[in-house]
């Protein structure tokens, strides 16, 4: 299906990790000037195919071919000098050097007397040039935006000579107005010969930016096709493999009473990890999304409404009572938690399944009496958890670790969500939702966007944090943004214009 010159190959790629098939008699093609899209489920093998491409793992099988020439394998260096570049999803600039020091780490010889900085500089601006991307030299790392950072990033790879670029997720932390500056800049990449692999779960920037699309399923590619041709329904049944239900946000549901309020609240943090007079009103019944870039307070809010931290200054009521303090006490009263960090916070790895489902209520006496655990009601309530979540690829007894990342996500949204016996309600009072979705696939993504809307039909009050702008748009009965830990007023989303919600994030306060 090819309609460019090539420049990559990818002939019968195979990779196993013991048991596992990572990725079964892959091939695909990229062309010169191309965009290719790569789409799959979670799991689905896409991380590995990039990974053998760009040398971090050697193919069991199969063969790579750049610009005509095979491609040893697992060797970065050696995909590097063949012109192959890639930006990672999670910026890794180091913050105290200037943009210049980031560029040209790793370019000059250990042995060199002094660095040919001045020759470096003219190269980095013509190559900004070129490419429409602007940049200052010696501006520090750590004082830039995200999306300055991430346009470093780019530049860090042409810089090297890349003329194949792997952008994985490269959207994630982005404001609308970087995403789309981004895409004017992949344009002119692609306008000057440049090719590009395009990884993401965001199936509306994938029909707008790229030429065709190769969809993974089980290690195996199950689907290509020019993306003219298809469309986001099509491509989300390719990626799971049947049909896929969007949640849908009832309208004209009406609030009930305030179930969590905070008044001029702070919370001393990081300069981006800090509340700074927040004020907030949590309704029973209704689902209140936070739009903002990762690190302007989000964490410290979220951590705040989960005990994890207390507040240095305001006041903050939980059902007309003062807010309990304790992760413990907060759990007894109702409160759920869906944490941003679900492999280093929401699962422990090597403890089983059943005990992680447990874990936040193992003193209730539901799962223990007289200091002993019940354990095979802890397990039962566990397998309701792995059935009615849809958790798979390990039982009760498994290590959690042997869970993909989506399925740990379904699994902690099961153990916040699944009805509890004992106390004054089944069902939790109070879900604070940070970054549910992240990293998800779409059919992941759907089925943990519509547990939330049944929370909320429940009559739980429903705080949802995400980077995502069509989850909080699609989600959210009112919609705030937060930034430098300030949070705008919460208004439904009709009043709300993407352009708006893009400028508010920047930190443009007549927007907000």
């Amino acid at each position: 299906m090819l309609s460019a010159e090539p420049v990559l190959r990818l002939a019968g790629i195979s990779k196993r990790f013991g048991d596992l098939v990572a990725n079964d008699n892959v091939c695909l093609s990229l062309g010169r000037g191309e965009v290719l899209a790569l789409l799959g489920e979670n799991g689905a093998g896409k991380s590995t195919l990039v990974s053998i491409l760009f040398g971090h793992y050697r193919a069991d099988e199969g063969s790579i071919e750049v610009f005509g020439r095979e491609l040893p394998g697992g060797n970065p260096r050696a995909a590097l000098e063949a012109g192959i570049g890639m930006v990672h999803q999670h910026v890794t600039l180091a913050d105290n050097l200037s943009v210049l020091d980031n560029v040209m780490l790793g370019t000059e010889a250990l042995w060199r007397w002094r660095s040919l900085r001045t020759q470096g500089r003219s190269r980095l601006l013509e190559v900004a040039g070129r490419f429409g991307l602007p940049v200052n030299p010696q501006a520090r790392a750590g004082d830039l935006s995200l999306g300055e950072r991430q346009r470093v990033e780019i530049l860090k790879a042409l810089y090297r000579g890349a003329r194949i670029l792997i952008l994985d997720e490269p959207t994630a932390v982005l404001t609308p107005q970087e995403s789309d500056a981004l895409f004017e800049t992949l344009g002119e990449m692609v306008r000057q010969g440049l090719s590009i692999v395009f990884i993401s779960h965001k199936l509306a920037e994938v029909l707008r930016v790229s030429h065709r699309v190769v969809v993974l399923r089980q290690g195996r590619k199950v689907a290509e096709a020019f993306t003219p041709q298809t469309n986001a329904l099509q491509l989300a049944q390719w990626m799971v493999g049947h049909p896929v239900k969007q949640s849908q946000r009832e309208a004209g549901l009406r609030p009930g009473r305030v179930v969590c309020a905070l008044q001029e609240v702070h919370c001393d943090g990081s300069s981006g990890d800090r509340l700074n007079g927040v004020s907030l009103a949590l309704h029973a019944g209704e689902i209140v999304a936070i739009a903002g870039i990762s690190g302007h307070g989000q964490s410290a809010l979220a951590d705040l409404l989960c005990g994890m931290r207390r507040p240095g200054g305001g006041r903050m009521m939980l059902r007309d009572a003062p807010f309990p303090i304790t992760p413990a006490a907060l759990i007894a009263a109702g409160v759920a938690r869906i944490p941003e960090d679900r492999a280093g916070v929401g699962i422990l790895g090597d403890l089983p399944v059943w005990e992680n489902a447990v874990a936040e209520r193992l003193r209730a006496p539901e799962f223990s009496r007289g200091g002993w655990i019940r354990a095979g009601t802890a397990r039962d309530f566990a397998a309701g958890v792995i059935r009615d979540f849809d958790v798979r690829g390990a039982g009760p007894m498994a290590a959690a670790r042997a869970l993909s990342g989506g399925n740990m996500q379904k699994l902690i949204v099961g153990r916040a969500l699944a009805p509890k016996s004992g106390g004054a309600s089944p069902f939790p009072q109070l879900v604070v939702a940070h970054q549910p979705t992240w990293g998800l696939d779409v059919g992941a993504v759907a089925f943990v966007q519509q547990r939330l809307f049944e929370a909320r039909a429940a009559g739980a009050a429903v705080l949802l944090i995400s980077d995502d702008l069509d989850e909080v748009l699609a989600m959210g009965d009112r919609v705030a943004v937060m930034v430098r830990g300030r949070l705008s007023e919460a208004k439904p989303p009709e009043q709300w214009s993407r352009a708006e919600i893009g400028l508010a994030m920047a930190g443009d306060r007549r927007a907000a």
